[in-house]
This record gives C-alpha cells, sequence and structure tokens, in this order.
C-alpha cells in the first residue's frame, strides 16, 4: 500500500457549490513504442498505445469510458472499473467537508463512530437522515499484491444528507454528525455502511467522499490516510430517486452538471462510478473496488 498526501481544503467560506480540486492529474502517460526494421525493405512502423491526456478544461469520455470493462445486467447501473486494471483509486481532494479533523469539526474523534448504520448522529447528537436507503459495499484490495483483498484496514466515508447539507459545517446541521462513519475491512476486503442516497447540489456530480486508514486505530487517533477518494453514483439511478419526495431541490441541480464536466470525475469518473443495483422503494447497494 503506498503512503499519499492527505489533501483538504479549509475555504469553508465556498460552501456547497463545489468541492474544490487540490491535486494535480494522476492519469498516466504510457510510452510511444516503435519497430525499427532491420533490412532496407521493411518500413518502420510506430505503435501509439498512451493514454488520453488529462485535463478538466478537455476531458470529453464519458461515464462508460475508462482502462476497465464495463459488464451490465439488468437492474445494475454503472461499473467495477479500477477493479480489473489494478492500478491506485484515482487521488482526489477531501473538499471542504471532511470531519476528520484536518480542518476543525473531528467526527473520528467520537466514541461510537465505528459503525456500519450511518444514518443518525452519534454523541451528543440525536438528528436522522431520511432518504431513500443505500447501502454502501465498498471492498478494498492491496496493489502492491497484485490487487489481493486487503484485510484489517478502515474506511472512513461521509456524504451529504438529503438536503445537500453536509453535517458539522452546513447551516441547520451544524450539531448533527450523521453520514459519517468507519467500517474496517474483512478478510475478503470487503466492509458495507447503511446510509441513505445523498442529494445532487449545485456545482457537482452525485458523490460520496472516503478515505482509506491502514488501521482502524490509524483512522481514529489522527494518522494521515493512505488513500483519500470519492465514489460517483449512475446518472439514470440519480434521476430515479431524485423524482421521490425529498430530494426536489436535485431535480434542477442534477441537470445543470455532468460527470464528464464534474471538477472531481472528468479525468478519472469511469474508475469511481460505483455500481448500483435495487429500486427506490426497498433501496439500492452501490458498490466499488477500491484498490489502494
Amino acid at each position: 500500500m503506498r503512503a499519499l498526501d492527505h489533501h483538504h481544503d479549509d475555504e469553508l467560506d465556498r460552501g456547497l457549490a463545489y468541492d474544490l480540486t487540490t491535486m494535480l492529474s494522476r492519469r498516466r502517460l504510457l510510452s510511444f513504442a516503435a519497430g525499427i526494421g532491420a533490412t532496407a525493405a521493411l518500413a518502420a512502423c510506430g505503435s501509439d498505445d498512451t493514454d488520453d491526456a488529462a485535463s478538466q478544461t478537455t476531458a470529453e469520455s464519458s461515464e462508460t469510458a475508462g482502462r476497465s470493462a464495463s459488464t451490465e445486467t439488468s437492474g445494475t447501473s454503472g461499473t467495477t472499473a479500477s477493479s480489473a486494471s489494478c492500478e491506485p483509486i484515482p487521488e482526489e481532494t477531501a473538499g471542504p467537508f471532511p470531519g476528520d479533523g484536518s480542518n476543525g469539526p473531528d467526527a473520528l474523534s467520537e466514541a461510537d463512530v465505528v459503525r456500519s448504520d450511518i444514518r443518525s448522529s452519534i454523541g451528543s447528537a440525536s438528528g436522522v437522515a431520511d432518504g431513500v436507503p443505500l447501502s454502501i459495499d465498498l471492498t478494498l484490495t492491496d496493489t502492491e499484491s497484485g490487487c489481493a483483498p486487503l484485510a484489517d484496514a478502515a474506511v472512513y466515508v461521509w456524504h451529504c444528507d438529503r438536503e445537500g447539507r453536509y453535517s458539522m459545517y452546513s447551516p441547520g446541521a451544524e450539531g448533527e454528525n450523521y453520514l459519517r462513519g468507519v467500517q474496517v475491512a474483512d478478510t475478503n476486503g470487503r466492509l458495507t455502511f447503511a446510509s441513505i442516497f445523498p442529494a445532487c447540489y449545485s456545482g457537482r456530480w452525485p458523490h460520496i467522499h472516503f478515505e482509506v486508514y491502514q488501521s482502524v486505530d490509524a483512522a481514529t487517533s489522527g494518522d494521515e490516510p493512505i488513500a483519500t477518494s470519492q465514489l460517483a453514483l449512475p446518472e439514470d439511478v440519480c434521476t430515479t430517486v431524485y423524482a421521490t419526495e425529498g430530494y426536489e431541490d436535485s431535480v434542477g441541480n442534477l441537470a445543470g452538471v455532468s460527470l464528464d464536466g464534474d471538477n472531481v470525475f472528468s479525468e478519472d469518473g469511469a474508475e469511481q462510478l460505483a455500481s448500483v443495483t435495487g429500486d427506490a422503494g426497498s433501496g439500492y447497494v452501490a458498490a466499488l473496488t477500491i484498490p489502494v
């Protein structure tokens, strides 16, 4: 596993308009290969195996583009992209509302932060986040071991509520700490959170933040994460969810953004796009493999 820099943004006055991107592109450029013949009768023929050069202003790849195969089955949206290539999950900003102690509020210091159900607040807070049920099913793999399951690592997840607010920061939710929690990967590298489907707020594609730590002790003791990234949600599922009660503001916000044009997902969105199954009545499962 790689030790990565921890990215966050302290400029909270920008609100929920967007999460600030703080890192340089991590897209990789493959080298050109050229074959040169040994005799005058054979001509040289070069092959170009480069990936697309990435930039947030020129990214034009679709949601299903990327470096891995996408499989579509009935009732399934999205892909499990990054697992096929065994390349590390793209490193992204933690955004202005991490709640990990890096810019003020610290949910990781709460005694009950290690939990599978993150819909309710903990400690002295008592609020509960309403919305369409969402199970966040993550699988961690170790890129230094051929993407074998990464057991015992910990993941901290957080995301906005149905109204587009982040607990601990947003007006009306400052006193809450719901939709934040830590889980430890089992022997298969898997862990699951019970949550609600997040809103789409102005300027950002619907997403879930996460940080990966070496262990649960590292997550709760202020250590640096070994990976920081975001999970993207597929458009068709978002459209269905946002047609339900309580998500009214998300309808217009979703219409004004795209995965390709998002300031975080424009370069590597296909690798971060979750595979989602289920329905708005009984809830959804969002699955993503996370190589670190």
